[in-house]
């Protein structure tokens, strides 16, 4: 397994991309540089807006099925 798989790739401000893994972020905010803050309470601060974070966020779940299964139940009760 590829750390892309389960991992979102970020650039810190310096530049220097960095893997994360985006199943430990809490919140993600505007300061007004992008904020990330894991469930540990390190914070990241990113060049991504909020919106690209959110999109790579999203394509993880995707990937790793979290989204879907959601998908999938929804669909079996008929909502």
């Amino acid at each position: 397994m590829r750390p892309s798989d389960i991992m979102i790739t970020l650039t810190r401000l310096n530049g220097r991309p960095f893997q994360l893994n985006a199943l430990y972020i809490e919140t993600v905010e505007a300061f007004p540089d992008t904020t990330i803050t894991l469930t540990n309470g390190r914070k990241y601060v990113v060049k991504e807006s909020t919106e690209q974070v959110q999109k790579l966020v999203l394509e993880f779940y995707r990937n790793v099925q979290l989204l879907g299964k959601v998908e999938r139940e929804v669909d079996d009760d008929g909502e």
